[in-house]
């Protein structure tokens, strides 16, 4: 009996030690998947024949080991006599967590989504419009779409880590990493180079451009071009006691209750933006620092002036101690209708159950109207006209990201305390040390995430070259694309910034 107890006892050491260095044993990294389709179309007046490559990058760690995957879409022009000296402009959403998919079919791709261009109606469901993208840019710049790790079919490989690329800093390297590790494989080291950002993607764009200064590979951006930029926070942020997006926000407020002929009729919108412009630096701002120290008299001036802004109601306003966050802006605005406006563009309004609700309960209708004619878009085009077969889903965005990320920018155990996030100096400090890169600013009036004067505060401090620096406004929202005018305008601003 002993003898079997011994021979029992070592082939469960066997079976154990088996089932170990199984567990020890690493899934195999495929080889990297990429599709290769030839194309045509006329851009600029010029008929441009290009190769559209639908791929993964890997990154690889010190011992040369895929640690995570980047798929990119590039777009670059074929019968070049001098690839090097092309431009190339890199492009990239934000977020954190989102693919670009926006960009990719709102703006410069060959092939864009078509959503109501008045924000008076809702995408619906299938089948959607496509059109081709006439307005495009491929006479003049290669394009490439970049999904960062963790969005579209991007993904951390064999023992790399998420932590490693969700955060502000990890984030910034691994996409400058990838920029160079691209513009090495297609000899691109002269070709003048660009970044387009929208959002948390301007965000990551200074501190991209930041972050190629650096290890050993210096590269020097001829441009930036910033959709609704998003550089500090401070002025993008409307919580209670930051007086800065009080401010900041009110000139948005003011086009937005224009749009709905709530406030300033009779008046151009360019000059009743101006008006709460000078309300907002001589008044307002020195209002909101007195706090407490008004007199009643003053509360009943600036709450007066602040009902003719917002088209609130003044006692709403004095209600609201002179501070009315965006949130509670979205549900009284248009509150006798029963209507919400939307965050990322205040021309968009969803219909509500809950009318006396503080802020809008349903999410964004200026997202939820328009991302299911993305999704599909995007899922048919890479399907039909870029012939993609990957075995998994191409995610437009991924919320885990956002729950994760890292904004910490000092190493852990070095003091550290959270504060509005902040890439301005960050492109202040690149401008002085680059002083060939310019940066295109692209701001809507509609804007109620993003304010267009929250740009004008952030460009005009932080040491930031204001030479060099041009702004452009449109007369719709965040992705002020979607209004059929600005996307055309949009797309002239920029081929006018890129032949500079």
């Amino acid at each position: 009996m002993k003898n079997y107890y011994l021979l029992f006892t070592f082939f469960l050491f066997l079976f154990v030690s088996f089932a170990q260095e199984e567990e020890k044993k690493e899934v195999p990294i495929p080889p990297a998947q990429s599709f290769v389709t030839q194309h045509q179309i006329s851009n600029g007046g010029k008929t441009v024949s290009y190769t559209a490559t639908a791929a993964e990058h890997y990154l690889r760690d010190e011992k040369d080991l895929p640690v995570a995957s980047i798929w990119a879409i590039s777009y670059t022009k074929t019968g070049v006599a001098d690839p090097s000296k092309r431009p190339v402009t890199f492009v990239f959403n934000g977020g954190p967590g989102s693919a670009s998919v926006w960009l990719h079919m709102g703006l410069l791709g060959p092939q864009l989504v078509q959503v109501p261009s008045n924000a008076n109606t809702d995408d619906g469901a299938a089948p959607y419009q496509m059109m081709t993208n006439e307005q495009g840019l491929l006479d003049l710049t290669d394009l490439v779409f970049i999904d960062p790790v963790g969005t579209g079919y991007s993904r951390v490989l064999g023992k790399g880590k998420a932590a490693d690329y969700w955060g502000l800093k990890e984030d910034a390297t691994s996409i400058a990493k990838f920029m160079r590790q691209w513009v090495t494989e297609n000899n691109r080291w002269f070709s003048p180079k660009y970044i387009t950002g929208e959002s948390f993607g301007t965000t990551r764009a200074a501190a991209v451009a930041n972050a190629l200064e650096g290890d050993g590979q210096d590269m020097a951006l001829n441009g930036l071009i910033l959709i609704s930029q998003a550089l500090d926070y401070e002025g993008s942020t409307s919580i209670h006691a930051n007086i800065t997006s009080y401010l900041t926000y009110l000139p948005s407020m003011a086009a937005t209750a224009w749009f709905h002929k709530k406030a300033g009729q009779g008046k151009s919108l360019e000059d009743f933006v101006e008006e709460s412009r000078m309300f907002t630096y001589n008044t307002y701002a020195p209002a909101l620092y007195k706090g407490n120290l008004l007199s009643s008299s003053e509360k009943e001036s600036i709450a007066e002036k602040l009902a003719y802004f917002s088209g609130l109601d003044k006692a709403y306003i004095l209600k609201s101690n002179l501070r009315v966050l965006i949130p509670r802006f979205q549900k009284q605005l248009l509150a006798e209708k029963g209507l919400a406006i939307g965050r990322l563009d205040g021309r968009f309004m969803g219909d509500e159950a809950d009318d006396v609700a503080e802020s809008p309960h349903l999410g964004d209708p200026a997202s939820y109207q328009i991302s299911s004619a993305y999704t599909a878009a995007l899922n048919h085009y890479l399907a039909t006209t870029l012939k993609v077969k990957m075995d998994r889903p191409y995610l437009t965005d991924n919320d885990a990201i956002g729950e994760k990320w890292r904004w910490r920018t000092v190493p852990d155990g070095k003091y550290w305390e959270p504060m509005p996030v902040n890439t301005a100096r960050l492109l202040g400090d690149t401008m002085r040390r680059n002083t060939a890169m310019k940066v295109m600013v692209a701001s809507g009036y509609y804007d109620l995430i993003c304010p267009f004067f929250d740009a004008e505060y952030t460009f005009n401090r932080h040491g930031i070259v204001t030479e060099r620096v041009s702004f452009k406004y449109f007369e719709a929202g965040h992705m002020m694309y979607t209004h059929s005018p600005d996307y055309e305008q949009l797309s002239k601003d920029i081929r006018a910034f890129l032949n500079k």
